[in-house]
């Protein structure tokens, strides 16, 4: 079964004729140094309108022949013998006027062929001015085409990678919640699942959206922090600060979880004491800062499962970002030698206007 080739764009049938219109305007420039002479101004008057008349047929000709992807030569050829047409009948119509408004004796067969300039340059003009206004609607149409199916290419590799987040997210949780329930602490392991039922509640309802608002990414942010506090207790300790003005600000869904999961998982914890979790968000100037800090295991102590930056949150938040804003973003990670790690992330800054944004906290 073979692909039929894709029908070529047009565009609107009055658009090409409006575009030839000015040619009527120097058709009457032209006619202005035979003024006086005669019926010279009724001959031009009489091109001009017949000109209005053919441009008609010879736009759906044109438009048949673009449809049917005739080749350029082939087009060309067709259509100097179908302004050349009309030019003779002008011209024939003109003498029969002639001799009928007593004008001239008689109508030799050379003069109907000669003298066509004044019709056939004209509707050839059109029709060059038509071709431009296919061409460049096709060049208008390809152009929006190739970028619906860039923007259709980069939604589905985002939905991927996001697809590809959770199930990493939700098997460490469930990991976690079997191990309390091993070790006797089945209130915490019940807390966790509650949270974690909310949490994916939070997911599914903006698994289609592109971007969420830094209030709404929060509120799901929170739901694991609860997980996470309900798994290390007092172990872990959270410190969140959040700027003035930003709550609306838009950002890719399921940002902070995965740098808060790998901050705990592989910084705090593994140590005995536990350690502290700081989130910073401010708006610095026409961008959205994000800094996150944790605590974490000094390098000589730390085994080969932990501090790895290739982990699948962090690689899964550098290509979103890459994806959503190329060469419009900052991502940084810093290790120090005593274990503590710093993120920081810079998006343009744009804001949300939904009144239920700034509400998603209260949640």
């Amino acid at each position: 079964m073979h692909a039929s080739p894709t029908r070529p764009a047009v565009p609107p049938f009055w658009l090409p004729l409006a575009a030839g219109l000015p040619l009527t305007l120097c058709m009457a420039i032209l006619a202005l140094p035979e003024a006086g002479h005669g019926y010279a101004i009724a001959y031009r008057t009489f091109y001009a309108a017949a000109y209005l008349f053919w441009i008609v047929p010879l736009s759906m000709l044109q438009r048949a022949l673009w449809r049917r992807r005739v080749s350029a030569w082939t087009t060309v050829a067709v259509l100097l013998v179908a302004t050349y047409v009309p030019s003779v009948i002008n011209s024939v119509i003109g003498g029969w006027a002639a001799l009928h408004f007593g004008l001239i004796s008689s109508l030799p067969l050379q003069r109907i062929f000669t003298g066509l300039d004044g019709c056939w340059l004209p509707l050839i003009a059109f029709c060059a001015i038509h071709a431009l206004v296919l061409h460049y609607t096709e060049l208008q149409q390809s152009r929006l085409r190739e970028a619906e199916a860039a923007r259709l290419a980069q939604e589905a590799q985002l939905r991927a990678l996001q697809y590809q987040l959770q199930p990493h997210f939700l098997f460490n949780t469930l990991n976690s919640i079997s191990s309390l329930v091993a070790v006797g602490r089945g209130a915490d392991a019940t807390r966790m699942l509650a949270r974690l039922g909310d949490l994916l509640r939070d997911s599914l309802e903006r698994s289609d959206a592109r971007e969420v608002t830094l209030a709404e990414e929060l509120s799901t942010t929170e739901h694991y922090l609860d997980i996470e506090k309900a798994r290390l207790g007092r172990r872990l300790n959270v410190e969140m600060r959040i700027g003035a003005g930003v709550l609306h600000a838009l950002m890719p869904p399921l940002l902070l979880q995965p740098l808060v999961e790998n901050a705990i998982r592989h910084g705090i914890a593994p140590r005995v004491e536990g350690g502290t979790l700081a989130l910073h968000v401010e708006r610095q100037g026409e961008w959205l800062g994000i800094e996150l800090r944790n605590d974490g295991v000094p390098v000589d102590e730390r085994g080969d499962g932990n501090g790895r930056s290739s982990a699948v949150g962090l690689n899964n938040v550098r290509q979103r970002l890459g994806a959503l804003y190329p060469e419009a973003h900052e991502f940084r990670l810093d290790l120090a030698d005593d274990g503590s790690c710093q993120v920081h992330i810079r998006l343009p800054l744009r804001l949300s206007s939904s009144p239920r944004d700034a509400e998603a906290l209260t949640a």
